[in-house]
């Protein structure tokens, strides 16, 4: 398992600068406990570029899953003990195993090029390492076990980026977090967390109402 930054297309520039510079507390103020505690995981943010330009790959989680169930997310998932090392490249074969398991993604296709901090989910108790990928040879991708993914798909940064698309979610325990309104979709949470940090980081944000407010039960 190799990172390389090799022949990535300029417009991955700012995200790569973003990766090698960003610190912990600039993406989460949750982070991993000093003790040690918490389920190491990973998760893939993979880049590709499809008919609208450069676009994420995102999946909504089965609504019938413990932890975090029919929020959309990065693909990943806990490591298994034949990814390896945790402190090593045991996150990068967990990220490409987990989203080949849950999309169909073909991981040879995919360029790792960087490793974001790890950061923690206090809900859910895992330690998450995202790994960065340039999906260099696009393969189909869809739900491979309905019983963990309700669906995949691809997100244009275009809209990502659109403050008509941004909003602010309030959870019930009242925290207040970003989040995007895009391919029927209501990303929120920590992928919208790493979403918003990541660009604002990368120079790709712009002005958005973060007065407006979104409901988490938003289709009712």
């Amino acid at each position: 398992m190799v990172l390389s930054k090799e022949g990535l297309p300029e417009w991955l520039d700012p995200v790569v600068r973003a990766v090698e510079t960003v610190q912990p507390l600039q993406l989460s103020r949750f982070l991993p406990p000093e003790n040690g505690a918490g389920r190491q995981s990973a998760v893939l943010i993979l880049f590709g570029e499809g008919e609208r330009g450069p676009e994420l790959l995102l999946m909504e989680r089965a609504s019938s899953l413990r932890s975090h169930a029919g929020q959309p997310s990065f693909p990943g998932g806990a490591l298994d003990p034949e990814d390896g090392d945790p402190k090593a490249d045991g996150p990068l074969r967990a990220a490409l195993r987990e989203a080949e398991e849950e999309t169909g993604l073909d991981p040879s296709g995919v360029q790792l090029f960087g490793v974001l901090p790890r950061l923690y989910i206090p809900v859910s108790g895992f330690v998450v390492t995202p790994v960065m990928g340039w999906w260099r040879e696009p393969s189909p991708v869809g739900v491979v076990d309905p019983n963990e993914t309700a669906r995949v798909f691809t997100v244009p940064v275009a809209d990502l980026t659109d403050p008509a698309n941004r909003a602010t979610t309030v959870h019930p325990s009242g925290h207040r977090g970003p989040a995007f309104l895009v391919e029927s979709a209501l990303v929120w949470g920590f992928t919208a967390g790493i979403i918003d940090r990541l660009f604002h980081y990368a120079g790709w944000e712009r002005p958005w109402d973060r007065e407006k407010q979104v409901p988490l039960d938003w289709r009712s």
